[in-house]
């Protein structure tokens, strides 16, 4: 049998040709804290199945790394998918459509079926069951009208619909034993993968808990989000009305009807509420202190001027306040672990000058407002002085906004909440979900080129930072909030599409980026483009493709 030399960490061992990638994993899984589920041979990502073919270099991709654990959610969703299929029987229908994450978990809703404690169990056991026996998850390449076929004598509508428009001729089907389904991505080797989950009953559905890669072995305590959740059940209700749960149902409206009326209906939803949250404001009364926050490219500058027009249509006089402007003078910032200057944590901002002056003009006196400039990295005074008459309204924006803490001389009656963020629930297809994190990683990209010229590489590179710091500034606040706002726009990813492609393009395979590029282009070739020439220029995507009239 012919040898070929592979490379691991430097050091050059000896397989034969046709060595399955899973079993050279197990010669080195010792050397790893958490499962490895994927390999990286000469730069190209292979799942385990794959053979060894020629000379070449092997990195261990685990579930501490990132694609490492979407590797195994997508391969749990699977399985339950499988399980369900199993308990129920095969009467060619779907009964299982993957929503969106509550608290750590997935929302799966069943079809056709009540979610009972009985048929939660009989899920459960098979589940436990298929892992047991550790059956392959295979990939068949198929014939996109044979791929339709199948998918279509399995009830899987929206699959056959997303085929129609797919550009490339074959699609890669998974299997489990006869069970067959499609993903975008890669899958583990086998169901005995996976090792760590839990069920619970969720209304209409299952909730499929699962670990993160930050703790691959320990499956997370349930959470619970009833006013994001709310959200974003409002916003799936809102796509079913409409007739847009799915990409294919957007891409087949693009088509026959365009675009035009999508972008309509989408932005009367969004101005409706705004206008919902702006009139609880008013409803309340007393309310002095809008405090907005979110996290990254949420289009929280877009969505405070819009309120403000809908504050100032209903009497009110609202003036924007950016918290940045409290930051303290650069020398006077706290410093992270790696001695980088920490600007996220709330110790960069001069809270108590913050609570002073916004006592003092709740009191009625004229307070002059700081300025940071950012250039030299101190704030600075220029005459912005400010009082607060009877119909005047502060609306404050900054990643603390909803924290107690950076508020809290203020009365809890003078101050109204409002945590916004892109919470899309459009799926791809019946059991692909799109996840909101990519949506905002995608605004924020396309975003950053135009006002920065940062490259994508640049953005992927500094994305993880970022949700780090949303992990710990914002979204442990976001169900104090008394509104929460999905700024997502049902048609958002077909006009990012045609902004973000060429510059996920220009990562090159040696970029360390280079994977999540493109799994981002994959992701992408499912969505019909649609240029920015008929949004309106007051859209909250024009934030990031630009042409907003606002200060943005």
């Amino acid at each position: 049998m012919r040898k070929v030399k592979v490379t691991i960490a430097n050091k050059e061992y000896e397989y034969e040709a046709g060595t399955p990638y899973e079993k050279i994993v197990k010669d080195f899984q010792k050397d790893h804290d958490a499962k490895i589920v994927l390999v990286s041979a000469d730069g190209r990502l292979r799942e385990l199945h794959k053979i060894l073919s020629n000379d070449c270099t092997l990195e261990f991709i685990t579930l501490a790394q990132k694609i490492g654990m979407e590797t195994y959610r997508r391969s749990a969703t699977f399985l339950l998918v499988k399980a369900v299929h199993d308990v129920i029987g095969d009467d060619g229908k779907n009964h299982i459509l993957t929503q969106y994450t509550v608290g750590r978990g997935l929302l799966c809703k069943l079809i056709g079926v009540e979610p009972t404690e009985q048929f939660l169990r009989s899920v459960h056991a098979r589940m436990d069951e298929l892992i047991s026996q550790n059956i392959p998850i295979w990939k068949t390449s198929y014939s996109v009208e044979e791929a339709r076929r199948i998918f279509a004598d399995a009830g899987m509508e929206d699959k056959v619909k997303l085929f129609k428009f797919r550009r490339a001729s074959k699609v890669n089907v998974y299997s489990i034993g006869d069970y067959k389904d499609y993903y975008y991505g890669y899958m583990v080797p086998s169901t005995g993968y996976i090792t760590h989950y839990e069920l619970y009953p969720y209304e209409e559905g299952i909730i499929l808990q699962l670990p993160s890669r930050h703790s691959p072995n320990v499956v997370p305590e349930r959470t619970h989000s009833p006013k994001l959740q709310k959200a974003l059940q409002d916003t799936s209700n809102w796509g079913a009305s409409i007739g847009i749960e799915n990409v294919g149902d957007l891409n087949e409206m693009i088509c026959n009807e365009g675009v035009e009326d999508v972008i309509l209906l989408q932005e009367a939803f969004m101005e409706s509420n705004i206008a919902k949250i702006a009139n609880d404001i008013v409803e309340k009364g007393g309310r002095k202190f809008i405090m907005i926050a979110g996290p990254s490219s949420s289009g929280k500058t877009s969505f405070s001027y819009r309120l403000s027009i809908q504050l100032r249509a209903l009497g009110l006089k609202p003036h924007p306040i950016a918290l940045d402007n409290y930051f303290k003078n650069r020398e006077d910032t706290p410093k992270d672990e790696n001695g980088e200057y920490d600007f996220e944590c709330l110790e960069a901002i001069d809270v108590d000058q913050f609570n002073k002056d916004m006592l003092a003009l709740l009191s009625g006196e004229t307070v002059e407002l700081p300025s940071f400039n950012f250039k030299t990295g101190l704030r600075e005074y220029k005459g912005d002085y400010r009082r607060l008459e009877e119909n005047d309204i502060l609306v404050i924006e900054g990643i603390h906004g909803l924290n107690e803490k950076m508020s809290y001389a203020l009365p809890a009656e003078s101050k109204y909440k409002v945590y916004i963020s892109a919470l899309t629930a459009l799926n791809v297809d019946e059991h692909n979900r799109i996840a909101t994190t990519d949506v905002r990683l995608l605004r924020r990209m396309v975003r950053d080129n135009r006002t920065r010229g940062t490259s994508a590489s640049g953005t992927l590179n500094m994305w993880q930072s970022v949700r780090r710091g949303e992990e710990k500034y914002i979204f442990p606040f976001q169900e104090g909030a008394d509104a929460v706002f999905n700024s997502a726009l049902i048609y958002e990813l077909s006009v990012l599409k045609l902004y973000a492609e060429p510059l996920l393009f220009g990562i090159s395979k040696e970029d360390n980026q280079y994977y999540e590029a493109k799994r981002l282009l994959k992701f992408l070739d499912y969505f019909l483009g649609v240029t920015s020439e008929g949004l309106p220029n007051n859209s909250l995507i024009r934030e990031f493709v630009g042409g907003s009239i606002f200060n943005v």
